[in-house]
């Protein structure tokens, strides 16, 4: 048998607490109870061997073994069942299961908080992402590190450890990197087989780094020495824990359901055990030469320094914990803003380009489609036509029953159009009863079997509620590439043609024949041109007499309107004044000819033409103004006029249109002073009833029967018949064209007051009527009248 006492050096003893003097009689009391038996060539050799080993070594045969010590270190005479060879024993050594404890605790939290960190890096943009990559490796790195060094702690011998400083922290950085390694792979997009084996292993490698490399840092002499078989199998360990980490980080990074932190606490329990798992079986690998100590390095108080680091440690793992849920809920809720924003902006989106009440896509969507598929149509041969459909007595419709029936029509309508077409196309609703649609088709026949299909469909009877209700559809097409035009005004041109359809009956349909739009083009630049007349100085006031037949004296002057272009020349006013009259410019037109016109009578009256009378036309639009005789009295006391050198002249289908409104403004207009005339007589209502309610003092024959005067009995019969009706209402004639003596000699046979035209002078400006004006009057005698009626006779 042998028995082995160990011993240290005095200075060691003293850095244990054990009482130097005690060691020689601790020796000796070993040597008399241990030495009986052996031999002197026996005792001689231990004690050499103490002395290499720095140790009393004694040998004997019996079965005897006794240990000495203190706390904190002690001698031991230990039995051995082979002969004294020289080797060394190892030492024992223990856990303290508090810490033990402790570092599965660190090793859990950290595999939770891992992911945590892996949802915030794969959720958050390229910026953020890479902070809390940042924030991560350095917290899960620093909790995988003291979850070692806490084990490595908890683990105790006799002897008390050292530490190299440089080593413990270089295990350190290699978890850092390891863990942002980690958080990086399980926050990418994809996972794929291979590239997760391999990142697994990168991984165990790292963590195996990391824990043999803090085993290296204990200042031991001699060497640790490891169980190759444990060593292995810790690695094992490393490379399934580092598969199953990434795997469970990667499946369970997002927050899709409300078992998601429940599955995550299981994860972590798992990782954590893991890890803790491949740190014991390492540490369990490690062997502790008897006879070993310390050297070097720093030594620490394993049970506070545990506290401490598991602390610090847990303390900035909470912390990263708490800050991660925290940021996930602000990015949650400003994701549910962003969500509930992009939902509201969809719906306006969507209300914007579609019509509110079928949902069909409105103009806008519908150009946008349009314009795509003329792009689109350039690579392929096909057809697009342009429809637009309008529905025939809608109006009727929509007045008799009301709104509510009219949108219900207008659904089914637009129901009744998608099923025409189907697949080939889409459906817009340009506004009210008109709709538009697009398709694209082979060949032209395909768009007349279209066509007759949806004037089918809207011509079957409909059932709103319980009533009974059928409609027409007009439509409208044209075609590109045939009509090669751009969007808007391809649908211009399906306008035009439906109401080409429309004015003839409707119900059919009707194909644009391309280049009848010149003129519409022209009258739309027209009326352009003509909204920046007023202020640019285009319009003149020019001037045509009124002429007393019997005594050639001029009682007035009518003002007409006339437009110099600048790159036209002068426009007719028929083509003009239709254009002011269909839109607000005649309004804005005639203030200025009020304005105008009773400046320059006040010119004329100071000139010694004291009884000049001016005759000024009120349109229709005008006339339903109900500022216009403030506009009237404005223009003339402005000028300084008296009303009753003013003449309101107005076509008879205006006085006609609405006599009992027409009564009340005319009795306005006639008590403020002013003078009415109805122009264009005969043309119209040519209502007696109406006409002898209304205040007007003159009576203007349209120039369509004077020309005819004269060489017609019964055009001669109607004309003698008004001036005598309107002489006997009490008002004066006036005649317009006159244009030769002989017309003037029927009137003034037939007792007309007056007459105006080509006969006296044509319209002239202001500069230029002057003359006219100051010529010497010349009535028509008696005997003139003969010669041109006798003349006329044969």
């Amino acid at each position: 048998m042998v028995f082995i006492v160990w011993a240290v050096s005095p200075s060691e003893l003293r850095r244990a607490r054990i009482d130097t003097a005690r060691v020689p009689k601790l020796a000796c009391h070993a040597q008399s109870e241990l030495a009986s038996g052996l031999s002197m060539s026996e005792q001689l050799a231990s004690l050499q061997l103490a002395r290499r080993n720095r140790a009393a070594a004694f040998c004997t045969k019996g079965r005897h073994s006794c240990r000495w010590g203190t706390p904190g270190f002690w001698f031991s005479v230990e039995k051995q069942d082979k002969r004294l060879t020289g080797s060394r024993i190892g030492m024992t050594s223990s856990y303290n299961p508090w810490l033990v404890f402790l570092s599965i605790a660190v090793a859990i939290l950290v595999s939770f908080t891992s992911l945590r960190l892996a949802s915030r890096v794969a959720e958050s943009n390229r910026t953020a992402g890479r902070a809390w990559l940042v924030l991560g490796a350095i917290s899960m790195g620093v909790g995988i590190w003291a979850m070692h060094f806490i084990g490595m702690l908890a683990f105790s011998l006799p002897i008390q450890l050292r530490y190299d400083l440089g080593l413990t922290f270089g295990s350190l950085g290699a978890a850092v990197l390891t863990s942002g390694f980690a958080i990086k792979i399980a926050s990418s997009p994809k996972l794929q087989l291979g590239r997760h084996a391999m990142c697994s292993l990168v991984m165990s490698l790292g963590i195996v780094t990391m824990h043999y490399m803090g085993m290296s840092a204990i200042r031991i002499v001699p060497s640790i020495s490891y169980d190759v078989t444990l060593v292995a199998a810790s690695v094992a360990i490393a490379i399934t824990a580092s598969f199953i980490a990434l795997w469970l980080t990667f499946n369970l990074r997002r927050e899709t359901d409300r078992y998601t932190w429940p599955a995550r606490l299981g994860a972590a329990v798992v990782m954590g055990l893991a890890i803790a798992g491949m740190h014991y079986t390492g540490m369990a690998a490690a062997h502790f030469q008897s006879g070993a100590f310390c050297r070097g390095g720093i030594a620490l108080d394993n049970g506070v320094l545990g506290i401490f680091i598991a602390t610090a440690s847990l303390a900035l793992l909470t912390v990263t914990l708490i800050t991660s849920v925290f940021d996930a809920h602000l990015e949650s809720r400003a994701r549910l803003h962003a969500q509930g924003l992009q939902t509201v902006n969809a719906r306006l989106s969507h209300q914007s380009s579609h019509d509110s009440l079928t949902d069909l896509p409105n103009r806008s969507l519908f150009i946008e489609r349009l314009q795509q598929a003329v792009a689109e149509s350039t690579s392929a041969n096909v057809l697009i036509a342009v429809m637009l459909v309008d529905l025939d007595r809608f109006k009727v419709i929509n007045d008799s029953l009301g709104h509510g029936y009219g949108d219900a029509l207008l659904q089914e309508v637009a129901r009744r159009l998608q099923d025409s077409i189907k697949h080939v196309g889409i459906v817009a609703r340009m506004g009210a009863d008109e709709f538009l649609v697009l398709v694209r088709v082979a060949e032209s026949k395909g768009i007349v079997r279209i066509a007759n299909e949806i004037i089918q469909r809207i011509g079957q009877k409909y059932m709103i509620g319980a009533i009974e209700l059928h409609v027409a559809a007009s439509v409208g097409i044209t075609t590109y590439p045939f009509d090669h035009s751009v969007p808007n005004v391809l649908i211009s041109h399906a306008d035009e043609a439906m109401h080409d359809i429309k004015s003839n009956g409707g119900n059919g349909f009707q194909f644009f024949v391309p280049g009848t739009t010149i003129f519409t083009m022209e009258r739309l630049q027209l009326e352009n041109d003509l909204r920046h007349a007023v202020e640019l100085e285009q319009l003149e006031l020019h001037y045509q007499p009124q002429v007393d037949i019997a005594s050639g004296r001029i009682l007035g002057l009518e003002a007409l309107a006339r437009w110099r272009h600048p790159t036209r020349g002068w426009v007719a006013p028929s083509e003009f004044i239709p254009l002011a009259e269909a839109s607000d410019l005649i309004v804005h037109i005639g203030r200025w000819v009020l304005e105008e016109a009773c400046r320059q009578a006040r010119i004329w009256i100071d000139q010694g033409y004291l009884d000049l009378i001016i005759a000024i036309n009120v349109s229709a639009r005008q006339f339903r103004q109900r500022d216009l005789l403030a506009m009237i009295q404005q223009a003339i006391a402005h000028s300084g006029l008296q009303a009753h050198h003013i003449v309101v002249e107005l076509t008879e289908s205006v006085v006609m249109s609405n006599a009992d409104r027409s009564t009340a403004i005319l009795d306005e207009l006639h008590r403020s002073g002013l003078q009415i005339a109805v122009d264009d007589f005969g043309t119209g209502y040519s209502s007696m009833s109406y006409l002898k309610r209304f205040p007007v003092s003159k009576l203007k024959i349209d120039r369509s029967f004077i020309n005819d005067l004269g060489s017609s009995v019964k055009n001669d019969s109607i004309v003698k018949a008004m001036i005598e009706i309107a002489h006997g209402l009490g008002m004066s004639v006036v005649a317009e064209g006159v244009e030769t003596t002989a017309q003037l000699a029927c009137l003034q046979r037939f007792g007309c007051d007056s007459y105006q035209g080509y006969l006296c002078s044509r319209p002239l400006n202001s500069a230029d009527i002057a003359a006219v004006l100051g010529r010497p009057q010349q009535p028509m005698r008696e005997s003139q009248v003969d010669e041109w009626l006798l003349g006329s006779a044969s």
